[in-house]
């Protein structure tokens, strides 16, 4: 008789447990999720243009290709395409090794392609983060393509220096990390304001 108990108290345990675990905490996160401050967060703080289409996640790395973007960091992002594309990709490491081919030669052709753009090979620049999903790159990455950039949109320098350091956010808590840039936030806030000055003329 006393093991049936057992068994019976172990079943509710159980159940309890699932209530809690599988119904009951993910509920409350949800719903905190929905509070308006953190909202944007729990929806994968996607960005949107100025048409309202969703252009990425200001949490994921992008490769940006044209003359008047600011490159990203290497991304291992796979973004989908066509009408069914999703701002967001699917990520996943390469998990290539330190002495692979295949990596050696695709930090050698970035390295190339920036030097043919006058822009030091730093480090954020040619490697992929850890995660390989880092959207930031170093504010000395970002300053050193101030001239191509200013170039490129037929604007001043200083014009372009506003919105690195607009877009620059600090350490961790203040003392994890370095501070970065965040490209995809920059760049379109380059575009917008590049939009904001065409509506004026």
């Amino acid at each position: 008789m006393s093991i049936l108990r057992e068994i019976a108290k172990a079943i509710r345990i159980t159940v309890i447990l699932w209530l809690l675990t599988a119904i009951i905490y993910p509920l409350f996160i949800l719903l905190v999720g929905q509070v308006p401050f953190l909202k944007d967060k729990a929806q994968g703080s996607i960005v949107q243009n100025i048409q309202g289409e969703e252009i990425g996640s200001a949490l994921i790395g992008q490769q940006f290709r044209s003359e008047q973007y600011f490159h990203g960091r290497p991304s291992t992002i796979r973004y989908s395409q066509g009408k069914q594309a999703n701002p967001t990709g699917i990520s996943g490491a390469s998990n290539l090794a330190p002495s692979s081919p295949e990596l050696l030669k695709r930090i050698v052709e970035q390295a190339n392609r920036l030097k043919d753009e006058n822009i030091q090979p730093y480090a954020d620049l040619i490697y992929t983060s850890g995660s390989g999903l880092d959207p930031h790159i170093s504010v000395k990455a970002a300053r050193d393509q101030l001239d191509r950039i200013a170039r490129a949109r037929g604007v001043r320098r200083d014009e372009i220096l506003r919105f690195i350091n607009k877009y620059t956010e600090g350490r961790f808590l203040g003392i994890f990390g370095e501070p970065g840039v965040n490209v995809l936030k920059l760049n379109y806030a380059l575009d917008l304001d590049e939009f904001n000055r065409q509506q004026n003329r």
